[in-house]
């Protein structure tokens, strides 16, 4: 899976992509990770990438040109990607979109807004909008991030258990969070695991996990 980045800020990715799963996802499997840097489809000798919005009001936005370019060029790379754009009115993202997509294996185009926007004739060539919350920041990098991870840590071969993706939080219906979890010592500080999980019993222990699952 090939996975393209169009930002203002590619340096930003540079320790996320190149550390923990990220990093052994591009070593041991087929992933790609790759950053496109927006300023290279700059307008001019500045290349500028942002104007003022029509009708007014503050902040700048991103153009549609740099934009349009800096998709087409990420489609080059791989035409049959899907384009995603992070924005807070999008589809809230969980861990059954990242499924999706991971089982999918199509490529990924993700689009980092930034300033106080985008032009919105953008989302003609997007197939979805995404948010990863109801908050503000300063621009689609971290979002990005986010989905990325989430949907690459998926892949096969990419965790180093079996099971590791199947048994954990979100993945039956993405609201249940998986049970508590612990390890040694058996007790610390008068704080103690709880006996069931130290009786060898996997049924009863299946059950305990379950029951101790929370929506």
């Amino acid at each position: 899976m090939k996975i393209q980045v169009i930002t203002l800020f590619p340096e930003m990715f540079e320790g996320v992509f190149n550390a923990s799963m990220l990093w052994k996802a591009q070593k041991d499997t087929d992933v790609e990770l790759a950053t496109v840097n927006l300023r290279d489809f700059g307008l001019g000798p500045r290349k500028t990438v942002d104007d003022a919005p029509y009708g007014g009001g503050d902040g700048m936005l991103l153009m549609i040109e740099p934009l349009m370019n800096a998709v087409n060029a990420a489609k080059e790379a791989d035409p049959k990607a899907k384009v995603l754009l992070m924005t807070p009115r999008g589809d809230t993202w969980r861990q059954s979109v990242a499924k999706q997509y991971a089982d999918a294996g199509n490529g990924l185009i993700i689009i980092c807004g930034r300033y106080e926007g985008y032009d919105e004739r953008i989302t003609s060539v997007v197939d979805q909008q995404i948010s990863i919350g109801n908050y503000v920041l300063t621009g689609g990098e971290i979002p990005a991030m986010a989905v990325v991870d989430s949907v690459v840590r998926l892949l096969p071969g990419v965790l180093g258990g079996e099971t590791s993706a199947e048994v954990e939080s979100f993945v039956e219906d993405d609201e249940t969070v998986e049970a508590p979890q612990y390890t040694r010592p058996a007790e610390y500080n008068g704080m103690e695991v709880p006996e069931v999980l130290l009786s060898g019993n996997h049924a009863e222990i299946a059950q305990w996990r379950a029951k101790n699952a929370k929506r």
